[in-house]
């Protein structure tokens, strides 16, 4: 909880990096963006004559994270793509407190009008926006704060 709102949305999975194998996973095939980069280590420290791109900051993740998901709210958002927003609006960058009944919908990103979504519970759904406003709706929180990068 130290991390959230910090600015540092990548801190997030960095503590996860002895059970992820690699940090290309956390940057989607399908990343618009051209500021996106891709990291292949999670090491700081690599010798330099093999190249290497170390995870270091927000540009090397393609996801949100749901900060107040636990086991007890299953349905609450963990994490997702990060293409959602209001009308035409996508949120930006930062630490966003969405209440339930705003209406989301996916408004940019790759996958043409539907997008990825990890539950609290471990599951993953890809949901089209009128089941993204669903699922949001049955989170379990009045108001769901999501950091994204």
């Amino acid at each position: 909880m130290e991390l959230v709102g910090k600015g540092q949305a990548f801190m997030h999975f960095a503590v996860m990096s002895n059970e992820l194998s690699t940090p290309k996973i956390l940057v989607c095939p399908d990343e618009p963006n051209p500021q996106t980069k891709t990291a292949t280590t999670f090491s700081p420290a690599f010798a330099p004559a093999f190249p290497q791109v170390p995870f270091s900051g927000n540009s090397n993740v393609s996801y949100f994270v749901g900060v107040d998901a636990t086991d007890n709210l299953p349905q609450a958002f963990l994490s997702g793509d990060r293409g959602f927003g209001v009308e035409q609006n996508a949120f930006g960058p930062g630490l966003h407190a969405i209440s339930t009944n705003v209406p989301l919908r996916w408004v940019k990103g790759p996958h043409k009008g539907v997008g990825n979504i990890a539950f609290a519970d471990g599951s993953v759904q890809q949901l089209a926006s009128t089941k993204l406003q669903e699922a949001f709706k049955s989170t379990g929180l009045a108001t769901n704060r999501l950091e994204i990068p």
